[in-house]
């Protein structure tokens, strides 16, 4: 490898990365040479900032609001001499270029799209529905292409493959397909890119004129975002913007694009200027989505196979080299809500989710009490706001909430004054049951050599413990004529940093086993920010968010230093980052990797979810996430599926997965992590020196 080139796991074609813009040129009505200069002009913009595939609005090469100038004979000779001339400047250019254009074939005139790459004219794709009602009047121009299949066209010089049973792909790039419909036909009850998609498209392509009117913003985002999810696909739109003749309508020059209905980006609307819009679209997250969504697939079948007919019209990626960045939105925290306009509403639901779950499995029981351990922790706390609002909503006094706080070798005085501040806030029965004395036995029975004096705070020493806090709640639950709520996240369960048996991984009902970590420190932050609770309890939530994650079962050092939980199986941010795109999306170390280092080298990166201190923002450099990712992969394939297979119920939360056996995730218990290693390894040599 030359000192020039892109090690494989920095360039983003390695990752299956799409680099796709929307432009808007500029336009002037009935000037095909300007408009054509406009086209090029961006192109060689798009080039220079290593776009792969550039999408225009609709006839942006002859302009859209003509009326009858469509018909004018000079008019379309122009349009095919500047095609010619837009031909000529692509071959030294990277993109693949998409725009409009009026073009003839046996005597009439269609509304194109014209693929252009490297200097050849690669196929033409008529719009299927013509608009013709209110302000347009489409089918006075043009005839629709719904039946062109199989065909050709010639442009000038050109003949080329014609027809709405076009597909593109990149010989070299096995997710870069793209397939087109024009403006009017994703407005269609039946869009052609249905087709195109059940073909094999990962991209959709939307040239588009659409004039502006209050409320068709909206209406474009719907259509887009539906398409992109129900298809399985990306989903690029580009308007006609500033320059189309105001005759009697407006423009916006709206362009965006949609990912598996994720807006990635979108342009500045009512732009004076061209302007380009620009992001990476993840072809490997969409084929592995199809992989997974037996209904696409079935789709597929019953459309005839459509693979087997269409025509999948190959050229050559030129990519430029270097590494290139990535343009794309990552979300450093997958599993929390980070809508503006939706945030309350996102975490109303979420939250809700738990609380209709458990008040319908204590309807179904009718327990006398729910039974809770109470650590001072986020977990144990989560769970305890749930079951309070639960019981409000049943009409239940909280007081059939029974909190038990059991401190053990480690407890602080903090957490067990915050589990005591915090029992007493929501105002249910609470009492304290020191486990210390039954641990000692236990583990002098046992032969253990704590209980000889000495210092050994292994395994065994830490699961004592746990155990018997659980044990305690299934007999005190026994004893009182109720069940034991489980306190432990999804973030635990992956990773299994959890007690099995009868250990913190056991209760009658796991309410938080859907929530992960990051999730459940939203969750609390938000019924503060919302007033869930009355002022005593906010004050106590507030003091629990800012304690140090731990299980505290090891003694602290000498140095005063307590056990940290992320010291040992790594940030839980990264965890769940981690968990959400393997679990989710199936994706390969190396890309989780490649993401996880794109949303966190730097403080400023990444999404940053609303509400989350600004303090908090850390950064972490390759080699740290290579490595918590690697102990990830260690505890989540090698050892701890054995935990997941007999877990308790519980409610699935976000849509990124649950790892209940019966649900999301269905594993053997005694698999290996070898080759999610070798994936990872092979990515991002180990610097053992």
């Amino acid at each position: 490898m030359s000192g020039t080139e892109t090690p494989p796991f920095f360039d983003l074609h390695t990752h299956g990365f799409v680099r796709i813009a929307t432009s808007t040129p500029k336009v002037r009505t009935a000037d095909v040479e300007h408009n054509a200069q406009g086209i090029v002009e961006q192109a060689r913009m798009a080039d220079a900032q290593n776009v792969d595939l550039l999408l225009y609005p609709e006839l942006s090469l002859s302009s859209y609001a003509l009326d009858d100038l469509h018909l004018q004979s000079a008019l379309l000779d122009a349009v095919e001499a500047q095609v010619e001339a837009i031909i000529d400047a692509s071959r030294s250019l990277s993109p693949v270029l998409v725009f409009g254009a009026p073009l003839r074939r046996n005597g009439r005139i269609y509304n194109c799209a014209l693929v252009v790459g490297h200097g050849e004219l690669l196929g033409v794709v008529p719009k299927s529905y013509l608009p013709n009602y209110r302000e347009y009047y489409e089918k006075r121009w043009f005839a629709h292409g719904r039946e062109c299949i199989g065909l050709t066209i010639r442009c000038g010089d050109h003949e080329v493959p014609f027809g709405t049973d076009l597909t593109f792909g990149a010989s070299d790039l096995p997710g870069f397909i793209f397939g087109i419909e024009i403006c009017e036909d994703f407005w269609a009850p039946n869009p052609p890119g249905i087709m195109a998609a059940l073909a094999g498209a990962t991209i959709l392509l939307n040239p588009s004129a659409s004039n502006i009117t209050i409320g068709k913003s909206d209406e474009r985002h719907l259509l887009s975002r539906a398409s992109s999810s129900r298809l399985v696909c990306a989903y690029a739109y580009s308007a006609s913007g500033h320059g189309e003749s105001t005759t009697d309508l407006a423009w916006d020059g709206q362009g965006m694009i949609y990912e598996l209905g994720d807006l990635l980006v979108e342009s500045v609307r009512f732009d004076l200027y061209p302007e380009l819009c620009i992001t990476d679209v993840d072809t490997q997250r969409i084929l592995s989505e199809r992989m997974r969504m037996q209904t696409f697939n079935d789709a597929a079948e019953a459309a005839g196979r459509p693979e087997d007919w269409y025509r999948r019209i190959a050229f050559k990626h030129r990519p430029r080299g270097g590494d290139k960045g990535l343009q794309r939105p990552i979300r450093r925290f997958p599993f929390v809500p980070n809508r503006a306009d939706k945030l309350d509403e996102d975490c109303y639901e979420a939250f809700n989710i738990q609380v209709d779950a458990l008040m319908r499995r204590i309807d179904a029981t009718d327990p006398k009490c729910l039974v809770i351990g109470i650590s001072g922790g986020l977990d144990s706390t989560h769970a305890l706001i749930v079951a309070a609002k639960a019981m409000d909503r049943l009409g239940r006094p909280r007081t059939d909430i029974r909190g038990y706080t059991l401190p053990g070798f480690a407890t602080s005085d903090g957490t067990k004054a915050n589990a005591w501040r915090l029992m007493e806030a929501f105002g249910i029965a609470a009492e304290e049951i020191d486990i210390r004395p039954t641990a000692t036995t236990m583990l002098e029975n046992i032969g253990h050599a704590f209980a000889d004096g000495h210092p050994v705070y292994d395994t065994t020493f830490e699961n004592v413990q746990a155990g018997l806090r659980t044990d305690y709640l299934f007999r005190l639950a026994g004893q009182h004529g109720g069940w034991v709520i489980g306190t432990g996240d999804l973030s635990e369960l992956a990773l299994g940093w959890c007690t099995y048996g009868v250990g913190d991984h056991m209760s009658h009902y796991g309410v938080n086993s859907g929530v992960p970590k990051t999730l459940i420190q939203y969750l609390i932050g938000w019924t503060t920010r919302t007033k869930q609770f009355d002022d005593g309890v906010e004050q106590v939530l507030g003091d629990i968010l800012d304690t140090e994650i731990s299980p505290e079962l090891v003694p602290a050092g000498e140095d005063g230093e307590i056990q940290s939980t992320q010291s040992i199986i790594g940030p839980y941010e990264l965890n769940d980052f981690f968990l959400h795109h393997i679990i989710r999306w199936g994706q390969k170390p190396s890309h989780v990797a490649f993401l996880a280092w794109h949303a966190w080298k730097d403080a400023e990166q990444g999404l940053w979810p609303i509400g989350f201190p600004e303090d908090a923002k850390n950064e972490y450099e390759l080699a740290i996430i290579a490595k918590w990712l690697r102990n990830f992969l260690k505890r989540f394939f090698g050892f701890s599926q054995f935990k997941r297979s007999a877990l308790p119920n519980g409610p699935k939360v976000s849509a990124g997965g649950s790892l209940s056996p019966r649900g999301d995730w269905r594993a053997p218990s005694d698999a290996v992590a070898d080759i999610w290693l070798a994936e990872l390894d092979a990515a991002l040599p180990r610097d053992d020196g």
